[in-house]
C-alpha cells in the first residue's frame, strides 16, 4: 500500500494549491473502491505497468472532479454529489412508443392527404384534347367541380366530377361524346399539376407567357415548365450535368442537383440554311448560352417572349435567322432594365408595322409599258373581286407595313360604285369610257373603262341553292374569324326569300354536313345550326369542297342560282392543301355550274393567296371581311351583286391606235391578263359580272410625239415592219367584250369605239378624279417605279375632289385612310 499512501499524499499536496476543498466530497468513498480493485489484483502487479493503476486513479479522479465543479453550487459549504440514476426501462420504452405512434400518426395523416380529392384549376374554357392516358374531353357543367387523386407514388392519377349541392362525394366520371350531348354549358378541360393558361397572343410570330401561370408548373426545370405553355418553343429533355464554367446568379435553379435536362430547343415554324436550328437565347437583355437558360428557376421568371422574322434580325442580324427567346426575370439590374426596354421597343414596332410572317400573299411584277407598234392589242379578264381594299385597310388601321404583294389596285378602285348608266337593248351591261390626265405623271393621259351590271329587282332574282361551306378548324378560334363569320352569315340569311335553300358543310380535320338544305324561312334553324359551331382541329379544305359542292350537286336547281359560300382564314393543311391541289380541284368543279364565293377572315395566319386562287378559277368573287360594316356591305346592301351573276367569262380586249398612242400599260389586273387569241376561246374562264355591279379599269397611256422617261426603247427591225393601215379619223383605240350567260358555253362578242379627247384632269368627272386617286394610293403602296409624284397629300387633295354624293360614306372613309397611312409611313 505504499504506493497507495504516496498517491494520497501527493494528491492532497495538490489539492492545497486551490481555493477549492482539499478532498472533495465522496472521495473517501471513491479511494476505498479503488484500494478494494488494486488490492484484488495485487498479485498481478508484476503484469501490468508501474503507470498503469497511477492513470486509471488520476482519470477517476480528474472526470469525477469536473463534474462536480460544472455542478456545483453557490453555496460554500459543498453539499452532497447527486449520482445519476440510469433510466428505468419501462419510461424509455414510453418514450419510444410515443414518438413512434406521432410519426405514424403524421404519416397516416399525409397519406390521407394525399388521397383525398383536390380541386384542381382549368386550363381553359374551350374543347382541347386530354392526353389519352387521361381520356378524351369531357362535357361538364359549370356549377361541377372537378376533383383529382394521385396515388401515393405519384405514378397515376384518378379524375372525379362533383355535382355541386346533388352529390356529397365526388364520383367518377362518365366520358362523353361532346357531339351527342344536349344542352351543353361548357366544354373544360382537367389535367394533373395544370394551370390556367392566361398567355397573351400578339401576332403569329411572337407569344407571352407570363410568370403567373409559370408559378403553378409542378416542375423545376425551366424546359418543362415552357413546353406547352409558350407557342413556338420545343423542348426535348434528357439529363445533362451542368459544367462548372456555366456561371449562374440568383436565378438559377438548384433542386435537381445540377442537371439541367439538356437537349435541343428550337422555334417551330423556322427553316434555316445553317447545320443547327438552335435559337438565340437572351435573358434580361444578355446573350446567354443554352446551359444558363436550362438552369433558370421557373419561379424568377417573370416572362418569356419568342420573336422571329424581321424583329429578330432587326435585333440581332444573322444571329436571329433562327428566332429569339427573350428571357426577363424579378431579378432586374439598372442596366438590365434598360437593355430590355430597348429590346422591347423593337420588337413593338416590329408587332405594329410589319404582316405576320405566316399570312400568304402571291408576289407579282406590275405591268409594263407596251410599245403599240409592236403589241397593239391587250387582252384580260375582267374583276369584281375587292378583298385587297379591305384587307389592306385592315393593316394600316393596325399601323402595320402594307405587303406590296397584298396590293391589287384594281380591287381597291372596284371596291367603290360609280354612277354609270344603265345597259340599253336587253345586254347585260354598258360601257363607259373617258379619257384625261394621268395626275402621277402629268404629260400621260389615263383611259378609265367602266362597266355597268344591269340592275334586277330581287323578286325578279331565281331561286337560290346556297351552301355555306365554313372552316371550323382552331386556327379560326379568334373574335375576328368564327364569330364574325357567323355574324356576316346572319346578315346574308336576312337577305334571303322563303324558296331559297340553305346547306352548311364545316370542315376541320375532317368535313361534314351540319345542316341538309333548309328553306330560308326557317331562319331560326339555320341560326342555331351558326350558333353551335365550335373551333378546333386541323384544316382539311380539299374534302370542304369536295363536299360542299356535291351538296350542292345534289339540290342543284335548273336556271336558279346554284353557288357555294366558302369562308375561311385560307389555311388549308389537311388533305388537297397546296394551291395547286386547291386550283386543279376547283377548276374540275366550276363545271359542274355551280359559282364560288369566297369570304377571307382573321390575320397572322391568313392565306390570301389561296382565296384569290379559288375565287379566280372557281366562276367566283372574293371579298374579305375585317369587320361588321363589311359583312353588311358585301352581303347585305350588294347581297344582288355578290349572289347573282348576270354573265360569266366576261373579256376585254382594246387595239390602240399607233397613230394616238405610243405606249400603254393596264395599271393592275396582273393575275388576270390574257393571251391575245385567248379572247375568242370559250374554254379560257374570266370573271362574272353580279347584278348591279360596276366594274372599272384603267390603261396610262404615253402619247405619241411625248417624250417620256418610261417610253420602252424601240429596236429598228429589217423584216417586219408595222404601220397604220388608214386614217381612223380621232379613233383612239377600239375595245371588245366576250361574255357568256350564266346557263349558256357561248360567248356574245360586243364592241365600241374610244374617241379621243384633250380635256384636262380638272375638268374631269367626280369619278374620274377619285378612280385615278384611289390608282395613284395603291401605285403608292406598291412602291412604283413608273411614277413620278408620289405625295400623298396630292392624292389627298385628287380624292376631296372626286368624293361627289358620298351617301354610304366609302369616300370619307378613303380619306381618313390616305390620312392614317401618312401618319404611319413618316
Amino acid at each position: 500500500m505504499e504506493n497507495n499512501q504516496d498517491i494520497d499524499k501527493r494528491f492532497n499536496e495538490a489539492s492545497k494549491l486551490s481555493d477549492e476543498p482539499a478532498v472533495f466530497p465522496g472521495f473517501e468513498k471513491v479511494w476505498g473502491k479503488v484500494e478494494e480493485k488494486l488490492d484484488q489484483k495485487e498479485e498481478k502487479k508484476r503484469i501490468l505497468p508501474v503507470w498503469f493503476p497511477y492513470g486509471i486513479a488520476a482519470s477517476l479522479i480528474l472526470g469525477l472532479g469536473v463534474l462536480y465543479f460544472l455542478d456545483k453550487k453557490d453555496t460554500t459549504a459543498p453539499g452532497k454529489p447527486v449520482i445519476a440514476e440510469k433510466p428505468k426501462d419501462h419510461l424509455q420504452r414510453n418514450q419510444i412508443q410515443t414518438i413512434d405512434s406521432t410519426v405514424k400518426s403524421n404519416i397516416e395523416n399525409e397519406i390521407e392527404v394525399s388521397k383525398s380529392p383536390q380541386k384542381l384549376p382549368a386550363l381553359a374554357y374551350e374543347d382541347i384534347q386530354i392526353p389519352d392516358k387521361i381520356g378524351k374531353a369531357r362535357v361538364v357543367n359549370k356549377n361541377d367541380e372537378i376533383y383529382a387523386s394521385r396515388s401515393a407514388d405519384y405514378s397515376t392519377d384518378e379524375y372525379f366530377i362533383k355535382k355541386k349541392d346533388i352529390h356529397p362525394a365526388p364520383k367518377k366520371a362518365q366520358w362523353k361524346d361532346s357531339s351527342k350531348t344536349q344542352n351543353i354549358e361548357e366544354v373544360v378541360l382537367y389535367a394533373p399539376l395544370t394551370y390556367k393558361k392566361t398567355i397573351s397572343t400578339t401576332t403569329s410570330s411572337s407569344t407571352i407567357v407570363s410568370s403567373a401561370p409559370l408559378n403553378y408548373i409542378a416542375s423545376n426545370n425551366v424546359g418543362q415548365a415552357l413546353q406547352g405553355s409558350v407557342a413556338g418553343i420545343q423542348i426535348q429533355s434528357s439529363g445533362m450535368k451542368r459544367r462548372k464554367g456555366d456561371k449562374i446568379k440568383n436565378t438559377v435553379n438548384t433542386a435537381n442537383n445540377g442537371y439541367l435536362n439538356n437537349n435541343q430547343i428550337a422555334i417551330r415554324g423556322l427553316a434555316t440554311v445553317k447545320s443547327t436550328n438552335e435559337p438565340l437565347i437572351v435573358v434580361n437583355g444578355k446573350v446567354v448560352n443554352e446551359a444558363y437558360f436550362r438552369a433558370l428557376n421557373p419561379q424568377k421568371i417573370e416572362s418569356v417572349e419568342v420573336v422571329k422574322g424581321a424583329a429578330a434580325s432587326a435585333l440581332y442580324g444573322s444571329r436571329g435567322v433562327n428566332g429569339v427567346i427573350v428571357v426577363k426575370t424579378d431579378r432586374l439590374s439598372k442596366r438590365g432594365k434598360r437593355r430590355m426596354e430597348e429590346m422591347q421597343q423593337t420588337i413593338n414596332q416590329y408587332k405594329q408595322n410589319q404582316v405576320s410572317d405566316n399570312e400568304g400573299y402571291d408576289a407579282f411584277v406590275e405591268n409594263p409599258f407596251e410599245l403599240t407598234k409592236k403589241q397593239p392589242l391587250s387582252t384580260f379578264s375582267i374583276d369584281v373581286d375587292n378583298a385587297a381594299y379591305s384587307n389592306i385597310r385592315r393593316m394600316i388601321n393596325n399601323g402595320q407595313i402594307v405587303d406590296r404583294n397584298a396590293v391589287r389596285i384594281e380591287e381597291m378602285i372596284n371596291y367603290f360604285k360609280y354612277t354609270y348608266p344603265q345597259p340599253k337593248n336587253n345586254e347585260p351591261f354598258s360601257i363607259n369610257t373617258e379619257y384625261s390626265d394621268a395626275p402621277w405623271n402629268p404629260e400621260h393621259k389615263l383611259l378609265k373603262i367602266g362597266l355597268q351590271g344591269k340592275n334586277i329587282a330581287m323578286d325578279k332574282l331565281p331561286s337560290s341553292n346556297l351552301v355555306f361551306l365554313i372552316d371550323v378548324s382552331g386556327s379560326m378560334d379568334s373574335p375576328n374569324k368564327l364569330p364574325l363569320l357567323k355574324s356576316s352569315f346572319k346578315v346574308l340569311l336576312d337577305q334571303l326569300r322563303p324558296q331559297d335553300k340553305v346547306g352548311i358543310v364545316v370542315y376541320a380535320g375532317s368535313a361534314g354536313v351540319v345542316l341538309p338544305p333548309t328553306s330560308a324561312n326557317e331562319k331560326d334553324k339555320i341560326i342555331l345550326a351558326l350558333d353551335n359551331l365550335k373551333a378546333g382541329g386541323s384544316t382539311a379544305g380539299g374534302a370542304g369542297i369536295e363536299l360542299a359542292y356535291k351538296l350542292a350537286q345534289e339540290n342543284f336547281i335548273k336556271n336558279g342560282n346554284n353557288r357555294v359560300v366558302i369562308a375561311t382564314d385560307g389555311d388549308f393543311n389537311v388533305g388537297a392543301s397546296s394551291t395547286s391541289n386547291v386550283q386543279a380541284l376547283i377548276e374540275e368543279k366550276r363545271k359542274s355550274g355551280v359559282f364560288l364565293t369566297c369570304l377571307g377572315f382573321g390575320m397572322g395566319n391568313y392565306k390570301d393567296n389561296m382565296l384569290e386562287t379559288l375565287a379566280d378559277k372557281g366562276n367566283g368573287n372574293y371579298a374579305y371581311i375585317d369587320n361588321l360594316q363589311e359583312a353588311n356591305k358585301f352581303l347585305g346592301k350588294e347581297f344582288a351583286g355578290s349572289m347573282y351573276a348576270i354573265a360569266k367569262d366576261v373579256k376585254i380586249q382594246i387595239e390602240f391606235n399607233p397613230n394616238y398612242v405610243s405606249s400603254y400599260r393596264l395599271i393592275g389586273y396582273e393575275n388576270r391578263k390574257l393571251k391575245n387569241e385567248d379572247f375568242t376561246n370559250d374554254k379560257i374562264d374570266a370573271g362574272e359580272l353580279g347584278s348591279g355591279h360596276t366594274v372599272t379599269a384603267l390603261y396610262e397611256i404615253i402619247p405619241a410625239g411625248t417624250q417620256s422617261e418610261f417610253l420602252p426603247k424601240d429596236s429598228d427591225l429589217k423584216y417586219t415592219r408595222t404601220e397604220s393601215s388608214g386614217d381612223f379619223g380621232d379613233e383612239l383605240a377600239t375595245i371588245k367584250f366576250r361574255y357568256k350567260k350564266p346557263d349558256e358555253n357561248t360567248s356574245k362578242e360586243i364592241s365600241q369605239v374610244i374617241r379621243k379627247g384633250s380635256g384636262k384632269i380638272s375638268s374631269a368627272s367626280p369619278d374620274f378624279k377619285f378612280t385615278a386617286s384611289v390608282a395613284w394610293f395603291g401605285l403608292v403602296l406598291r412602291k412604283s417605279d413608273l411614277i413620278r409624284e408620289k405625295d400623298l397629300s396630292d392624292i389627298e387633295n385628287l380624292a376631296k375632289q372626286g368624293k361627289g354624293n358620298d351617301e354610304e360614306g366609302y369616300r370619307s372613309e378613303f380619306l381618313r385612310l390616305v390620312e392614317s397611312y401618312k401618319a404611319i409611313s413618316k
